[in-house]
């Protein structure tokens, strides 16, 4: 069998703290129901520079500049220890919010987002010398609007505001005077999933020297509803961002499955891949801006900066087997069944210690688990605890019950099998995905062989089941042998190759009966 590739990884982060301040839930609802609340003082005063978010250990993690390993010798609290790196990682970057709302601006295909002339022009300059969009994209920053235009959309209700420093440079129009799907909230919000997705597409493309052109079909995996009120969850953003991101030859899909919904995007897409359909499927997401600041009163209660300040985004491309890169093995497979069950042990047996015993392997046999992977200097303030140390420790304890390792080899499994978590806490986003771009490294330089990646998901949210979710798959080194995904009509090499093995066979068959 021949098992699809991790072919490359792109990732990207926006400083956000106006964007949290006037979109994330958690703000949002206080300010509507306690306007004058301490909190909302606490929280303006606990805002992080864009330097300081920058130069946040785990922030540069995420983008490649640090490994999970060296993340771990960095000393705690790390908002206190910030280091002395660029903005500019291996796998993405980090993006500052003024530069974020032009790309809005790039993204929006139905004149919603309005910027005022002096800080397009100059934001126009600062985008052009990136190189990341084409003259006509950037063009579109030239169509500008005057500031009191900007101030009679947001003071009527009909626009909300983008903001610089406090000061109003923007905003973002409702697209439908009465359809709640196309309001200023809704459609803002789906805008940033659209600009931060663009953003992880464009980086995959240019990080790895790419051809655009070359991407068949785009899976699109955040937790984003598009449509109107005819049709509120309907799509697609897969094409809306494939068209920004010049895929001008892929078609796509949205995939909605709450946080899990990028581990069932990648077996998707690896299976497409399998059977010929496609053979450069890309995986991908954008952030959530509704997610911004969700445990910010934890955070300045602690006297803490707010750290959920990051908008997050991902893209992954799944190719053919080209002999190097990473392989998907889409026979070690793990599910959480209808009937698996809600609790952490009945969990953890389905979607990890199942599939490893029905392809006999044991959970030491994986190098690295790669789960819920959140930064627990964000939850561990909230009550939360450290998620990805608590999935460790169940894995670790499956382990033990199984006999695979001793009761006292417990407290080293994690350090053996498992990495600090430094992902942003965006939902979809920590998922298993951030650590695909230093798995697909670390296993093409021989320091590891295999990696799980854990999808879980909470679809009890939606108020339509109180089940569980969960799927995982494995990663492997390539065993460096191709074998055709399908049949192209110009095989005509394995076609003789076939009938030579059946021939072989049967003389092999004729022998033996011969020999009766």
């Amino acid at each position: 069998m021949t098992f699809p590739v991790i072919k490359a990884a792109g990732y990207i982060l926006v400083h956000a703290p106006n964007i949290m301040m006037e979109h994330g839930t958690t703000i949002t609802m206080e300010r509507k129901n306690n306007p004058d609340s301490n909190y909302l003082q606490k929280t303006i005063k606990s805002i992080r520079t864009f330097e300081e978010a920058v130069n946040y250990a785990p922030n540069q993690v995420y983008i490649g500049n640090l490994t999970p390993q060296e993340l771990q010798e960095v000393p705690r609290p790390w908002y206190q220890n910030l280091l002395a790196q660029g903005r500019e990682g291996k796998y993405g970057d980090i993006i500052p919010e003024n530069e974020f709302y032009a790309v809005m601006k790039i993204a929006d295909s139905f004149q919603l987002v309005e910027l005022e002339q002096e800080f397009a022009a100059r934001i126009k300059n600062t985008l052009a010398a990136k190189k990341l969009f084409h003259v006509k994209q950037l063009d579109l920053l030239d169509k500008t609007s005057e500031r009191k235009h900007i101030e009679e959309l947001i003071s009527s209700g009909k626009a909300d505001g983008l903001y610089e420093n406090n000061q109003l440079v923007g905003c973002v129009r409702q697209a439908h005077e009465s359809d709640p799907n196309l309001s200023t909230h809704v459609v803002f919000e789906n805008l940033v999933a659209k600009a931060s997705g663009v953003l992880a597409l464009k980086n995959l493309v240019s990080k790895n020297n790419l051809d655009a052109n070359l991407i068949d079909y785009i899976i699109e995996t955040s937790e984003e509803a598009i449509g109107d009120m005819n049709q509120r969850g309907g799509g697609n953003l897969a094409k809306a961002i494939g068209e920004i991101a010049e895929c001008n030859n892929a078609t796509g899909v949205d995939m909605r499955a709450f946080c899990a919904g990028p581990a069932h995007g990648i077996l998707s897409a690896a299976a497409l891949v399998q059977s010929g359909i496609f053979k450069n499927v890309v995986v991908m997401a954008g952030g959530s801006s509704a997610k911004l600041g969700m445990n910010s009163r934890d955070h300045v209660n602690k006297e803490m900066p707010v750290l959920e300040d990051m908008v997050g985004g991902y893209a992954v491309l799944i190719s053919e087997n080209d002999g190097q890169n990473p392989v998907v093995r889409t026979d070690i497979v793990g599910k959480h069944k209808i009937s698996s069950g809600s609790s952490p042990q009945a969990v953890i047996q389905a979607i990890v210690v199942d599939p490893l015993e029905r392809n006999n392997l044991k959970l030491t046999d994986v190098d690295v688990y790669a789960p819920e992977l959140q930064n627990a200097e964000i939850t561990a303030p909230a009550g939360a605890g450290d998620v990805p140390l608590a999935n460790y420790k169940m894995i670790g304890a499956m382990a033990v019950k199984r006999g695979e390792i001793s009761r006292e080899e417990l407290p080293q499994f994690a350090t053996r099998h498992g990495v600090t978590g430094f992902a942003p806490t965006q939902g979809h986003i920590p998922s298993g995905v951030p650590l695909l771009g230093h798995i697909r490294d670390s296993i093409l330089a021989g320091k590891m062989q295999r990696a799980m990646i854990i999808g879980k998901g909470s679809l009890f949210l939606g108020r339509m089941t109180d089940l569980f979710d969960g799927i995982s798959f494995i990663i492997e080194g390539n065993a460096g042998v191709i074998g055709p995904t399908r049949d192209t009509g110009n095989g005509e090499e394995f076609k003789q190759e076939i009938r030579n093995l059946l021939a072989d066979a049967i003389q092999e068959l004729a022998r033996s009966v011969a020999g009766r």
